[in-house]
């Protein structure tokens, strides 16, 4: 009987299969169930379908007074229109995330040299389009080659490089790594200058005086370089006459050269850029020149004679002598002879066996006014030239060994002395 009523009103009884009906122009899904309740509980009230199924149903969107046993009827339906509505917000949605997240992505860096010297380039790019992505490296790489990453990539937009060869091609190119991919910038060609071209010079002027500051401007538009207001990453050299000031600060801190304006004109004056060392502003300036004075010359050492100690006076030959005084020499020098064969005695015996001809020699050196004599001139007691130079020998050794200084051709004298 249920089944007829739900024939005669157009709907369909059946759990299985479902009716279409079509209204206008939409299709409607309807399904009329008839379910058995079974257990009841707060939250979950169990049906049973004709052909004995369990569903789980919620309690909540029963009608009340519902109890085990008790017969519900369910209208299942498709709502299209609703259906539309839903599908349309969700569409909207996806093109608001698109607008947002998609549509932009992160553009590739733009890298261009700002200045280029004879060692160092100064690079500047635009600052980094990240879009919706986050950035993960900003990396500079030279020749191929990485140079190292940027810090602070989202701050700084410019970057130095110094310690390059002069008058050498170099290529650089930016490499942003972000979260939506890897974006990589043109390379740029940069060469440095020769050492003749002052081009690259840029120059921050700080406390001059008027007429040096107007000379200084002259000059750098001679040579080709350039003056900048405030100090820059790409400054090559602060030049001021005092060392004060917020820029003159700066420049000390960016480890910027400090040199005074006579720099300009000595680079001006050799036609090439010179070093900084001479022109810095804490260095000695240099003075008039001043008389030089003359060290005394120093005397070579074979005319410096040494003095004796005391007790052992050294023997000067003298060309213009009375008898008398040839007389008291020689009595001296055999006074001191004999007190140094007293202290040498041991060494004496052995080295100088002929006492008679050292006493000979002295004589003949303090008359003839010679050093040695000739060998070969006068045969010795002992026989020929072989017993003169023996006795040559005994000289040498006593001398060294009595302390006595020893003859030169000039007529200076040398000696060693033992303690």
């Amino acid at each position: 009987m249920l089944r007829d009523k739900i024939q005669d009103s157009g709907y369909m009884a059946s759990s299985k299969t479902p009716q279409f009906e079509q209204r206008g122009v939409a299709k409607v899904l309807r399904m009329l169930v008839s379910l058995t309740v079974g257990k009841v509980d707060a939250g979950v009230t169990v049906l049973l379908t004709p052909d004995k199924r369990l569903i789980e149903f919620p309690s909540i969107l029963l009608p009340p007074n519902i109890s085990s046993g008790s017969i519900v009827d369910i209208n299942v339906s498709q709502n299209s229109s609703k259906e539309t509505a839903e599908e349309q917000k969700f569409r909207a949605l996806q093109d608001r995330i698109f607008n947002c997240f998609g549509a932009s992505e992160p553009s590739a860096p733009v890298l261009r040299c700002r200045n280029a010297t004879q060692t160092s380039v100064v690079l500047e790019w635009d600052p980094i389009e990240l879009a919706t992505a986050d950035l993960i490296s900003l990396s500079l790489y030279r020749n191929g080659n990485k140079a190292g990453p940027i810090p602070r990539p989202l701050q700084m937009h410019s970057t130095k490089i110094s310690g390059l060869a002069v008058d050498t091609e170099y290529t650089f190119h930016l490499v942003l790594r972000t979260s939506a991919g890897t974006r990589l910038s043109d390379k740029v060609t940069v060469r440095t200058h020769k050492m003749t071209d002052l081009s690259g010079i840029t120059i921050t002027t700080g406390i001059l005086p008027g007429a040096i500051k107007e000379n200084l401007t002259q000059a750098v538009e001679r040579i080709g370089a350039k003056i900048v207001d405030g100090v820059r990453i790409d400054t090559t050299h602060f030049v001021t006459t005092e060392g004060r000031g917020t820029a003159w600060e700066k420049a000390v801190e960016n480890n910027i050269p400090v040199v005074r304006p006579e720099w300009v004109d000595a680079c001006e004056k050799n036609g090439r850029i010179l070093g900084v060392t001479k022109f810095y502003l804490d260095a000695m300036r240099p003075g008039p020149p001043s008389e030089e004075q003359v060290a005394p010359p120093v005397p070579p050492k074979e005319e410096a004679a040494r003095e004796p100690p005391a007790g052992q006076g050294s023997k000067t030959e003298e060309s213009d002598k009375g008898a008398d005084d040839a007389a008291a020499k020689e009595d001296k020098a055999s006074e001191e002879q004999s007190s140094d064969d007293d202290a040498a005695e041991p060494e004496q015996k052995a080295k100088s066996p002929l006492p008679d001809e050292q006493k000979m020699r002295l004589e003949d050196m303090e008359e003839q006014k010679v050093a040695l004599r000739p060998r070969g001139a006068e045969p010795s007691e002992d026989g020929g030239a072989d017993g003169e130079q023996k006795d040559g020998e005994d000289e040498d050794e006593e001398g060294e060994t009595n302390g006595k200084p020893a003859a030169t051709p000039d007529g200076a004298s040398f000696q060693e002395v033992e303690l």
